[in-house]
């Protein structure tokens, strides 16, 4: 087994494990989202607040696994796969990030979850940009447009474009903790602006070849 997914499996381990010993000392009903100001704002029961967030790991690391085996694509997908794994140990590592925090929280430690929560956010952007940048023409993982799945020129040169817009739109995310109260916004709009362009750009590359 690769060392990457002995990691994500470690991961996923490591947060049933936190999940049952902390059990005991969890209050009965948890909560478990905040607004953008940082406020609670829903709550579930204790089991789902402990292991929702550890079983949705490991369906996501069973789908992870599938993808290059089931894409009729797998061929390509083996050229960047170290990419992807690079990924999604990146990715697993945010949310167990994620699942501390809320932990921490119930536990009586109240902090801004949206001053924490954010600079972890610019990092996963930035290392889905790389991945993005990457990534060739496949099914499943990357900028899928009707364009970019169409022709390998244009999925290259829209995810080369991507995968730096995404770069960046990490790098001003994590900038954003200076300043805090607008940090939500720093990290919305340029993500929601990049997709529409990628969107747009593909779409605009494959008119070009015609």
């Amino acid at each position: 087994m690769k060392t990457n997914n002995l990691v994500a499996i470690s991961i996923i381990l490591i947060s049933f494990i936190v999940g049952i010993y902390l059990y005991p000392m969890m209050p009965e009903v948890m909560a478990s989202h905040w607004n953008f100001k940082g406020e609670v704002d829903d709550y579930m029961s204790k089991f789902w607040g402990l292991f929702l967030m550890p079983i949705m790991s490991l369906g996501m690391f069973l789908i992870f696994s599938l993808i290059p085996k089931m894409d009729p694509m797998k061929e390509n997908i083996e050229k960047f796969k170290k990419y992807f794994d690079d990924f999604i140990v990146v990715l697993f590592l945010f949310l167990f990030y994620i699942y501390l925090l809320t932990i921490f929280w119930n536990l009586g430690l109240e902090f801004n979850m949206s001053k924490f929560l954010v600079p972890s956010m610019g990092i996963l952007f930035f290392y889905c940009g790389n991945l993005i940048e990457n990534a060739k023409r496949n099914w499943f993982i990357g900028i899928r447009t009707p364009w970019t799945l169409s022709n390998d020129q244009v999925w290259d040169k829209t995810h080369k474009r991507g995968g730096k817009l995404f770069k960046v739109c990490g790098i001003i995310t994590f900038l954003s903790i200076l300043l805090p109260d607008y940090a939500i916004f720093f990290t919305i709009i340029p993500i929601i602006f990049s997709s529409i362009y990628l969107f747009a750009y593909s779409y605009l590359e494959f008119q070009k070849l015609k």
